[in-house]
């Protein structure tokens, strides 16, 4: 169940909504109630090699500076 991002076409506010399997129904809008809303296209993030990358991994390297 991913959570989608929208924007209403009247008054341009950006909300969030949890879209469940199957659920085809245009969310509306919480701030004016218009049911004329658009998914954005939402930005991801991926990190590789971070802070947490070593988790539960002996071979990661410290993160206490070095010398």
């Amino acid at each position: 169940m991913p959570i989608y991002e929208f924007e209403c076409e009247k008054c341009r506010h950006q909300f969030e909504r949890l879209v469940f399997a199957g659920d085809n129904d245009t969310p509306e809008c919480p701030k004016c109630g218009c049911r004329k809303t658009s998914k954005l296209m939402s930005a991801c993030s991926i990190r590789s090699g971070g802070a947490l990358s070593g988790l539960g991994d002996s071979r990661a390297s410290s993160c206490a500076p070095k010398g």
